[in-house]
C-alpha cells in the first residue's frame, strides 16, 4: 500500500512513512494511492470479534506489518478497555442503534484509535531503522489530548506534547490532561480556541527550520490528531464490526444498506464511515451532525466553506471546531489534488472557499447535514432518558437530534462518541438536576441515574495531583516547544 498527499506536491510514501510523518510535507493529508476494496463475507464476519475484524482492516492499509505484528498491536491496544467486546451496540428502538465507542480508558471514541496508534507508530519507526525519538505534537478540543496522553504514556522513543484551549473543555477532560504523569508528557493550555491551536500545530509540523533543529537533536515530528493516517484507519474497524453485528442480531440482512449519523467537528469519525463504504460496507446515507458551530451544515448545503464566523463555546466542546481538517480527504476523493490545493489556499488566505456545482452535487449524493444547538441538545438528553431510559452525552445527543431530521426506513446507526460520565455537569443540567461543586459527586449522581457504576478509568481521577499548569498565548508555542524539547 502506497500513500499520496491530498495536495499532490509531496512524494508517494509507504505506510510506515505516512504514519511517521503524520502530515505530508506539502501540508496535505495522506490517502491511499489506489483505494482498496474488500469482498466482505458477512456470514463469516458476524461471528468474528473486534480484534479479528481489526486484523482484516489494518492488514489492508498497513501491509508492511505481518499478521502476527498486527495481532499483537490490537491485543495490546485494547487490553485496558472496560468492556470485553471493546464496543457495544445498544438498540434504542426498532430502527435506531447506538454504537458505543466510549469503553476505553478516557471514555471517548478517540481511545479506539489512540490506544492503537502508539503501537503502529513505534513499529513504523523500527521498521525504518530510525533511532530518532518521535515527538507526538497534538492540538485538542478535549478528548484527543486525554486519549493521546494515555496512549503514549511513557512509550519508549516518544515524547507527547498537547496544546488545548483554556476555555471550553469539561472539568473531566481538563483533569485527564493536567494530571498526565508520564515522564514524556508536556501539556499546555492556550489562550485561544481549538482552531487556533490546530493551526499553530500544523504550522509547527511544516516548519522546515524547526525540523532541521529537531533532526540535529535526533528528534522527529508526528501527530496524534486525525490528520495522521494511523488515527483514521483504525476508526474504519468499528463500522465494519457494527455492520457485522447488526447482521448477526437480525437487524440487517447481508447487503442491506445501513444509514449512519455521526457527531463531528474535525470530520475524521464520519470520514472513516465514508472510507468503510468505499471499502465495500453497504452504507446508505451518512449524516453529518454539528453543533452551533455549524460550518459543516452550511457547507454541505451551499458548497461554501466559511470559517470566518464567530466561534461558539457549546455544551459539546469536542465539536467546537470551525476548520475541519479531515474534510480535505473527502474533497480529494471527489475532486483531486489540484482542486484541493486551490481550496486549501483559499481557506488559509481568505478563511473560505467555494466548491463548483458538480463537486457539491457529489457530496450531497452521499451526505446529509444538519445541526443542533445547546438547547436542543439538552432537550434530546432529557427526552431520550425519559422515553428510552438511556443517558446520552451532549455529543451523542447532537447526533440523535439531527438523525430525526432525516427520516428513513433503513436501520440507523448513531455513533455514541463519549460516556455521559465524561460530561456529568452538562447531563445533570439537561435533566433538571443540580450539579455539585465536587466533580466526584457528579459522577456518583450520574451513576445513580444510569444504574451503572462509575467507570474504573475515572473513579479516582479527581484525587490525582495536577501536574501541568502552564498557560500560554498561541504566539509563544514555538518558544515553548523549543524549551520542552531542549533544542
Amino acid at each position: 500500500m502506497k500513500f499520496q498527499s491530498t495536495r499532490g506536491q509531496a512524494a508517494i510514501v509507504d505506510g510506515a512513512d505516512a504514519l511517521i510523518n503524520g502530515l505530508a510535507p506539502d501540508g496535505g493529508l495522506y490517502v491511499p494511492l489506489v483505494f482498496p476494496t474488500i469482498d466482505f463475507d458477512w456470514e463469516k464476519l458476524q461471528d468474528e470479534n473486534y480484534l479479528q475484524i481489526g486484523q482484516l482492516i489494518l492488514s489492508t492499509f498497513f501491509d508492511e506489518f505481518s499478521n502476527n505484528e498486527i495481532t499483537d498491536f490490537l491485543k495490546s491496544a485494547y487490553r485496558d478497555f472496560d468492556d470485553s467486546k471493546i464496543v457495544e451496540i445498544h438498540q434504542l428502538d426498532d430502527k435506531r442503534n447506538l454504537l458505543e465507542l466510549f469503553h476505553g480508558p478516557t471514555l471517548a471514541f478517540k481511545d479506539m484509535a489512540l490506544s492503537l496508534l502508539p503501537y503502529l507508530l513505534t513499529a513504523a519507526v523500527k521498521k525504518n531503522g530510525s533511532s530518532k525519538t518521535m515527538v507526538i505534537l497534538t492540538a485538542t478540543s478535549g478528548d484527543t489530548g486525554g486519549a493521546a496522553l494515555k496512549g503514549f504514556n511513557d512509550v519508549p522513543q516518544t515524547k507527547i506534547v498537547v496544546y488545548y484551549p483554556s476555555v471550553g473543555v469539561s472539568k473531566l477532560q481538563r483533569q485527564q490532561m493536567t494530571t498526565a504523569d508520564g515522564k514524556n508528557t508536556h501539556v499546555v493550555a492556550v489562550t485561544g480556541n481549538f482552531d487556533d491551536a490546530q493551526k499553530a500545530v500544523k504550522n509547527l509540523l511544516t516548519d522546515h527550520r524547526l525540523a532541521q533543529k529537531m533532526s540535529a537533536a535526533s528528534l522527529g515530528f508526528s501527530s496524534a490528531n486525525s490528520i495522521n493516517i494511523g488515527r483514521l484507519a483504525p476508526q474504519i474497524i468499528y463500522y465494519v464490526y457494527a455492520y457485522a453485528q447488526l447482521v448477526k442480531n437480525n437487524r440487517l440482512s447481508a447487503g442491506e444498506k445501513l444509514d449512519i449519523s455521526v457527531p463531528t467537528g474535525n470530520f475524521g469519525d464520519i470520514l472513516a464511515a465514508y472510507w468503510a463504504k468505499k471499502l465495500g460496507v453497504p452504507i446508505g446515507k451518512l449524516t453529518v451532525a454539528s453543533n452551533a458551530n455549524h460550518v459543516l451544515t452550511d457547507f454541505f448545503a451551499t458548497g461554501i466553506y466559511d470559517a470566518d464566523r464567530s466561534f461558539q463555546v457549546t455544551s459539546s466542546p469536542a465539536m467546537d471546531i470551525l476548520v475541519s481538517s479531515n474534510l480535505e480527504r473527502l474533497l480529494f476523493d471527489i475532486a483531486g489534488s489540484k482542486a484541493v490545493a486551490a481550496w486549501m489556499k483559499d481557506l488559509t488566505d481568505k478563511r473560505r472557499y467555494q466548491l463548483d456545482d458538480f463537486s457539491l452535487s457529489r457530496l450531497q449524493d452521499s451526505f446529509n447535514a444538519a445541526f443542533a444547538d445547546s438547547k436542543t441538545t439538552a432537550q434530546t438528553i432529557q427526552e431520550t432518558f425519559q422515553q428510552n431510559n438511556y443517558l446520552l452525552d451532549p455529543h451523542t445527543a447532537v447526533a440523535v437530534s439531527v438523525n430525526k431530521d432525516f427520516p428513513s426506513n433503513r436501520q440507523q446507526l448513531i455513533v455514541a462518541t463519549a460516556s455521559p460520565f465524561k460530561f456529568a455537569e452538562t447531563v445533570l443540567k439537561a435533566l433538571g438536576k443540580e450539579s455539585d461543586n465536587d466533580p466526584q459527586m457528579n459522577l456518583n449522581l450520574i451513576s445513580d441515574l444510569s444504574g451503572q457504576r462509575v467507570p474504573l478509568a475515572i473513579s479516582g481521577l479527581f484525587d490525582k495531583k495536577i501536574i501541568h499548569t502552564k498557560k500560554l498565548a498561541i504566539k509563544d508555542l514555538l518558544t515553548d516547544l523549543n524549551e520542552a524539547l531542549g533544542i
